[in-house]
C-alpha cells in the first residue's frame, strides 16, 4: 500500500507553510525551530513531496515552499535517506513533471536535478529516457517541465553525461540531436532552453558535441533574427562560445558574423546588446584570431564607443549629484573583502622571467569595469582591443573621441572620457603627443558639475599617471604630475561619495606608479589623508586605508619622520581601537597597519605592543570559535581571513622592529608560539601560508625564542614542503622559512634535518614544472643549508648544482641570494667534483652578479682559484666552452 500522510500532521504542516510568508521575526524563528524538529521525523520528506505534487488545491507559494524544503533536505541528508523513501520520491516526482503551475513545475525540476546530481545518473537509469520521451508530449507544460529538468541536469552533471552508460551509449549522443530539433520550436522558451543548454557543451569542448557542431552552427544562425529577446541573448552567448572553442566554424563566414555582431551590439535592448558586445571582448583575447578583425576596426570601434554612453536605466541608479558625504553607508553598500595571504618571492634581474602569477594586476580597473553592463563591456572591449592593436586603432578612435569630448551632452562627454582611459595602456605611445592638451582637460573635469563626469575623469587621468611622471616632456613632474596630484587630493575631499571613491582610488594608482617620487609630497598628501579620515563614511574608508598602505609602500622608510608619524598614526589607531572583530573594516585596516609598520620600522615601536597583543587575541579567539563550530553545527564558523591578516600584521611588526621585537614576543612567548604551532597545521592553506611567512620572520629576528621548540616546529614544517606542490604558496613559504631557520640554527641544531629536507627540496628544484618563485626559494634554502651544514649537503652537490645555477642566475642581487651563493661555494670547497658537470652554468651564474659584496667577491676568487688548481692542465679546455666575452669577464672579475 502506497504511503499516505496522517491528516492532522498534514494540516499542521500546511499551516506552518502559510505562516512562513509573514514578516514577523518572532513567528519566523518559531517556524524555523518547528521545521528543525520536523526534519527528524522519518517520513518528513514524504510529507514535503505530497504537498508539492499532490495538493494541487493549495496555492503555488505553499507548494513551492514545500519543494524548496524538500530540495534542501535531499541535499543535506541524501546519504541517510532510506532507499524506499528515495524510490517513492523518484516515482512521484516523475509523475508530476507536467504540473500546470510554472513555479511548482520548476521547483520540482530543482528537486529532481538535485537527486540526479547527488545520486548519479547511473543510479536512476530511467530518468533520462523518460525525460527525452516527455519532450515529444503534446502538452506544453509537460515538455517545458521536462526541458527545465534536462537543462538543470546538464548544468550539474555535464561530465557524467559524456561517460558511457551500462549499455555503452553516451547520454549526450542521444540528447544533443534531440536538443538541436528544438532550435526551431514554436515556443520561445523552448528555443532558448535548447540553445543555452547545447551551448554549455560547446563551451566545454564536449567530445559528443564535435560531430554535431556543423549542425549546431547552421541551426543557430537560423535564429539570428529571432523576435524573442531571450533567444537572441542565447544566440549571442553561443557565438561567443564558438569564438572561444571552435573559431574555425566561424572564420569562413567571418565578415557575415562580424556584420551581425556589429548590428546586434547596437540593439535597442541593452541586455541583448551587452551579450553581443561580449563577442568583441572574447575575440580580441584569442591571439590567433585577433589580426583577422583588423579590416573591420573602422566600424567596430565607433560602435563600442557609442555603447559606452550611460543608458537611461543606468542613470536611474547612478545619476546622483547630491552632496551625500555625511550620509552613513549601509552594510549592503560595502562589498565583501578578502585578504590575499603573503607569499615570499624574489625579483628577476632586468630581462629575466618574472615570478608574478598575474594576481592583483589591474586592480585599479576593478571598479570602473564592475557592475557589468553594456557600457562596461564596451569599455573593456576597447581596452582589450587597444592592447591587441596598439596605436593602429587611433585613426578610428580619435575622430569619435574628439567629437564626444566636445559634446554639450554630459553623457556623451563622460563616455569619451571613459574611452580615453580605456585606451591608455594599449595606445600610450600614440597618445603622448595629445596628452599635454588632454591631461589638463581631465584635471579640469575633476570640478565638473556632474558627479559621474568628475568620477570618470579621476579614473581616466590616473591611467596616464605614468606619463605625467616619466614622460618625455620637459619638466614633466612640475608641469603635469603636480597638477594631477593636487587635483586628485582636492577631489578626494569632494562632497559626493562616488567622487571621493574614484579620486581616492586614482590617487592610490598614481602614488604606486610614482614610488619614491612621492617623497617630496608626503606632507600635503598626509594632510589630505588625515582630513579624509574625518570625512569619509565606512565604504570609502576602506579605500582610504588602501591609499595609506600604498603610500607607505611607495615611500618606505622616508615616512619615518616624527612629524609624519604624529600626523598619520593617531587617526588610524583611533579607528583600530573602535573596530569590532566582525567589522568588515578589519581586513583593510590590518593591511594598512602592516604596510605602515614596514615603512616606519623602528618608528612603529610606540604602537607595536597594543597592536601585537590585539592581533594575538584575535587569532586565539577565532581559532577557539572555529573549534567550537566544528563540534556544534549550530555555531557558524568565523571567517579565517581574520587569522590570516593578524598573522601578516604580526610578521610586519617583527620585521619592523627586528631584534627589538624579541621582548614583545617573549611577553607572550609560550601562548603566541602555541598559536603559531596550531596555525602551521590549520586545514586552510592560506592560514598555513601566512604562518610560515611569520615563522621565517621569527627565525630571522627572534630565533632564541624558537630554539627550545625547534624540533616540534621542524616536524610540522618539513611535510609542508610538498613535492607535488598541491598548495603552492604554502610549500613556497615553508621552503623559504627553512632557509631562515637554517641560518640561525647552525650546524649543531640543523644537521639532523638536512637529509629529509633535501629529499623534498631537490626534487622540487629539479622539476622544470615547479613554479619559478618556489624553485628560487628551494634553491636559496639548499644553498643556505650548504653554508651551515656543508659536510651533509655537499655530497649531494651534483644532484642539483646545474638546476640551482640556472634558477638563481637571473635573480637580482640581494642578501638571500648572496647567502645561498656563499653556501654553494662552501659546498664546492668541500666537494669540488660535485660542480664539474655544472661548471659552465656556475660560471654564468657568477657572472650574472652585478655588485657582489667584498666577502662574496673574495669567495668567488678563491673558489675559481681552487677549481683552477684542481683542474691543472685541463683548466683551459674547461673554459673553452665559454664564449670569449664570458672568458674575459671571468678573468677580469675573478682572476679566473
Amino acid at each position: 500500500m502506497e504511503w499516505q500522510p496522517e491528516p492532522e500532521s498534514l494540516k499542521q504542516l500546511i499551516q506552518l507553510f502559510n505562516s512562513t510568508q509573514t514578516a514577523d521575526n518572532v513567528v519566523q524563528q518559531q517556524n524555523n525551530q518547528r521545521l528543525e524538529e520536523l526534519r527528524k521525523v522519518p517520513d518528513f520528506i514524504n510529507y514535503l513531496l505530497f504537498v508539492l505534487v499532490v495538493m494541487k488545491e493549495e496555492n503555488s507559494m505553499v507548494r513551492a515552499v514545500a519543494g524548496l524544503l524538500l530540495k534542501n533536505n535531499v541535499r543535506q541528508e541524501f546519504v541517510n535517506i532510506p532507499p524506499h523513501v528515495l524510490d517513492y520520491v523518484k516515482r512521484k516526482s516523475i509523475d508530476a513533471i507536467g504540473d500546470p503551475d510554472t513555479l511548482v513545475r520548476h521547483t520540482l525540476g530543482t528537486v529532481i536535478a538535485t537527486i540526479v546530481a547527488l545520486g548519479k545518473i547511473r543510479n536512476w537509469p530511467e530518468i533520462l529516457p523518460r525525460l527525452m520521451q516527455l519532450l515529444d508530449s503534446s502538452e506544453y507544460a509537460v515538455v517545458e517541465g521536462a526541458w527545465d529538468i534536462l537543462r538543470k541536469i546538464c548544468e550539474e552533471c555535464d561530465h557524467e553525461l559524456e561517460e558511457p552508460m551500462d549499455d555503452g551509449t553516451r547520454p549526450l549522443n542521444v540528447m544533443i540531436p534531440k536538443f538541436l530539433t528544438f532550435f526551431s520550436s514554436e515556443s520561445p522558451a523552448l528555443r532558448e532552453y535548447a540553445i543555452s543548454t547545447t551551448t554549455l557543451f560547446v563551451g566545454q569542448r564536449s567530445e559528443c558535441m564535435q560531430p554535431m557542431i556543423d549542425t549546431f552552427v547552421v541551426e543557430l544562425f537560423k535564429r539570428a533574427n529571432d523576435d524573442n529577446a531571450d533567444v537572441l541573448k542565447a544566440v549571442c552567448k553561443a557565438v561567443v562560445a564558438l569564438v572561444e572553442t571552435r573559431p574555425d566554424k566561424l572564420m569562413p563566414e567571418l565578415e557575415n558574423v562580424v556584420n551581425y555582431m556589429i548590428h546586434t551590439t547596437q540593439h535597442d535592448d541593452p541586455e541583448i546588446a551587452m551579450e553581443a558586445c561580449e563577442f568583441w571582448l572574447s575575440f580580441c583575447e584569442q591571439e590567433e584570431l585577433v589580426e583577422s578583425l583588423k579590416p573591420f576596426l573602422g566600424r567596430v570601434i565607433p560602435t563600442l564607443m557609442r555603447g559606452m554612453v550611460y543608458s537611461e536605466e543606468d542613470l536611474l541608479l547612478l545619476d546622483n549629484d547630491d552632496d551625500n558625504a555625511v550620509v552613513p553607508d549601509l552594510d549592503q553598500d560595502i562589498k565583501p573583502r578578502h585578504h590575499r595571504a603573503r607569499t615570499h618571492e624574489h625579483h628577476q634581474a632586468e630581462g629575466g622571467a618574472g615570478s608574478s602569477n598575474g594576481e592583483g594586476e589591474d586592480d585599479d580597473d576593478e571598479d570602473v569595469y564592475a557592475e557589468w553592463n553594456l557600457r562596461k563591456c564596451s569599455a573593456a572591449s576597447l581596452d582589450v582591443m587597444s592592447s591587441a592593436f596598439g596605436d593602429q586603432i587611433l585613426e578610428f578612435v580619435l575622430p569619435v573621441l574628439r567629437e564626444e569630448l566636445e559634446s554639450e551632452d554630459w553623457r556623451v562627454k563622460e563616455a569619451g572620457i571613459l574611452a580615453l582611459g580605456a585606451i591608455a595602456d594599449g595606445c600610450m605611445s600614440g597618445m603622448e603627443p595629445h596628452l599635454p592638451t588632454l591631461l589638463p582637460f581631465l584635471i579640469r573635469w575633476f570640478k565638473d558639475e556632474k558627479a559621474l563626469v568628475r568620477s570618470i575623469a579621476c579614473w581616466s587621468a590616473s591611467r596616464y599617471g605614468k606619463w605625467a611622471i616619466f614622460g618625455s616632456e620637459p619638466n614633466t613632474m612640475k608641469v603635469y604630475f603636480e597638477p594631477l596630484l593636487g587635483g586628485l587630493l582636492e577631489t578626494m575631499m569632494d562632497n559626493n561619495k562616488r567622487v571621493q571613491e574614484a579620486a581616492c582610488s586614482a590617487f592610490a594608482t598614481i602614488e604606486e606608479d610614482a614610488g619614491l617620487y612621492m617623497v617630496a609630497y608626503i606632507q600635503p598628501v598626509l594632510e589630505t589623508l588625515v582630513r579624509a579620515f574625518g570625512l569619509y563614511q565606512r565604504k570609502n574608508l576602506i579605500i582610504l586605508y588602501d591609499a595609506v598602505g600604498t603610500l607607505a609602500e611607495a615611500v618606505g622608510p622616508e615616512l619615518n619622520q616624527p612629524q609624519y608619524v604624529q600626523m598619520l598614526m593617531p587617526p588610524i589607531i583611533e579607528r583600530w581601537n573602535n573596530l569590532q572583530a566582525d567589522d568588515q573594516h578589519m581586513f583593510p585596516i590590518f593591511e594598512c597597519l602592516s604596510a605602515t609598520a614596514l615603512a616606519l620600522g623602528p618608528g612603529f615601536k610606540p604602537y607595536a605592543e597594543h597592536i601585537y597583543e590585539r592581533s594575538v587575541q584575535i587569532i586565539a579567539e577565532t581559532l577557539q570559535m572555529c573549534q567550537q563550530a566544528s563540534q556544534d553545527m549550530s555555531i557558524e564558523a568565523p571567517n579565517k581571513d581574520l587569522v590570516i591578516v593578524a598573522l601578516d600584521l604580526i610578521s610586519a611588526i617583527v620585521q619592523a622592529l627586528g631584534e627589538d621585537s624579541q621582548p614583545l614576543v617573549a611577553q607572550h612567548n609560550s601562548f603566541a608560539l602555541q598559536l603559531v604551532g596550531m596555525c602551521m597545521v590549520d586545514p586552510e592553506a592560506d592560514v598555513r601560508q601566512s604562518t610560515f611567512a611569520l615563522l621565517g620572520d621569527l627565525a630571522m629576528h627572534c630565533f632564541p625564542l624558537l630554539l627550545p621548540q625547534l624540533d616540534g616546529i621542524m616536524q610540522q614544517l618539513i611535510p609542508q614542503i610538498d613535492r607535488n606542490f598541491s598548495h603552492l604558496n604554502v610549500c613556497n613559504n615553508a621552503a623559504w622559512s627553512v632557509g631562515e631557520v637554517a641560518l640561525k640554527a647552525g650546524e649543531e641544531h640543523m644537521k639532523s634535518y638536512v637529509n629529509p629536507l633535501l629529499e623534498r627540496l631537490v626534487p622540487l628544484l629539479n622539476n622544470e614544472n615547479t613554479q619559478l618563485t618556489l624553485a628560487e626559494n628551494a634553491a636559496i634554502t639548499i644553498g643556505r643549508m650548504g653554508l651551515v651544514c656543508p659536510s651533509a649537503v655537499a655530497p649531494h652537490l651534483d644532484a642539483f648544482a646545474q638546476r640551482w645555477c640556472i634558477v638563481l642566475a637571473p635573480v637580482k642581487d640581494n642578501e638571500e641570494k648572496a647567502s645561498a651563493f656563499r653556501g654553494m661555494m662552501t659546498m664546492i670547497g668541500t666537494n669540488p667534483q660535485g660542480i664539474s658537470k655544472a661548471f659552465l652554468f656556475f660560471c654564468q651564474a657568477a657572472l650574472n652578479w652585478q655588485t657582489p659584496d667584498h666577502v662574496l667577491l673574495d669567495m668567488f676568487v678563491q673558489t675559481f682559484a681552487g677549481l683552477k688548481q684542481l683542474a691543472g692542465s685541463e683548466w683551459e679546455s674547461s673554459l673553452s666552452m665559454l664564449d670569449p666575452q664570458s672568458r674575459q669577464a671571468l678573468s677580469d672579475r675573478f682572476n679566473a
